[in-house]
């Protein structure tokens, strides 16, 4: 039985964890974590979810919460998620984070914590997600420059960050599987007289519509055909299901950083 906290645990993805998190038999919630302030400090982390009471207060005190062997699993913000990695790292704790929209530098104190401890770290839990990385770097090694590469993301109107995480990983695949820098060949939306399309631009455009889960494209196109690599989510859950089996690989991995192509035995 593997000990697992939520960090975020009234938030839309930290709900859906705490609730399926009630289903599993080899994963036991020990701890639920709020931001201090939070409206849903203290309050049950079941009750919050929409299931029965845990008698788990959500609490604003993370050191208390992580310990040693206990998995972190959090989807949140740059900052926290860091925060709580260093704790992990300090107590010997385990990671699965989610989160998004991290900075070169926040990427990089990661990589040093996942020295002393076991961190997964992915922008996408979803396991089909993930196969369609794996498979993107073949599509575009195979039609090479000779097609325009464009990606389209659509999120839901909360989503703080753009582009998504997501659209981000798939346009570094592409651009490391044609041998382009992304720094100098990335385009983020168009406007006014932008001339004829370069050759070797990968186009990344951001939608926010309602509450839209996840819609990621990945459009390959040259004259006379297109091809479109799509995934949709229908629910949070697809993400939480993926984050769960990501805390079972954790579990049991030595010091390093991992990702979900390395749960799928894809890496």
């Amino acid at each position: 039985m593997a000990d697992v906290v939520v960090a975020g645990a009234a938030g839309r993805m930290g709900c859906r964890l705490v609730a399926l998190l009630h289903e599993q038999r080899d994963l036991r919630l020990v701890g639920a974590l709020e931001a201090p302030g939070h409206p849903a400090l203290h309050k049950d982390a079941g009750e919050v979810a929409g299931i029965s009471r845990l008698n788990m207060p959500i609490s604003e005190d993370p050191d208390s919460a992580l310990g040693k062997d206990r998995i972190l699993i959090e989807f949140s913000v740059p900052d926290a998620s860091l925060a709580h990695l260093r704790l992990c790292a300090r107590q010997g704790g385990r990671a699965v984070i989610g989160t998004t929209g991290f900075s070169a530098g926040q990427r990089d104190e990661v990589e040093r914590l996942a020295k002393q401890t076991a961190i997964l770290l992915s922008p996408n839990m979803s396991l089909a997600v993930n196969v369609a990385f794996h498979v993107l770097a073949e599509i575009a090694r195979l039609v090479g420059d000779d097609y325009d590469v464009e990606i389209t993301e659509t999120h839901h109107r909360f989503k703080k960050d753009a582009p998504s995480g997501t659209a981000l990983r798939m346009a570094e695949i592409v651009a490391q599987a044609l041998g382009r820098d992304l720094t100098k060949t990335a385009v983020y939306g168009r406007h006014g007289l932008p001339g004829e399309r370069p050759r070797k631009e990968i186009g990344i455009l951001s939608l926010r519509s309602g509450d839209v889960v996840g819609d990621h494209t990945v459009s390959f196109g040259a004259l006379g055909e297109r091809l479109e690599l799509t995934h949709r989510a229908h629910s949070r859950d697809t993400y939480a299901r993926g984050a769960l089996r990501a805390a079972r690989f954790i579990a049991g991995a030595s010091p390093g950083l991992y990702s979900m192509q390395d749960v799928l035995g894809l890496a």
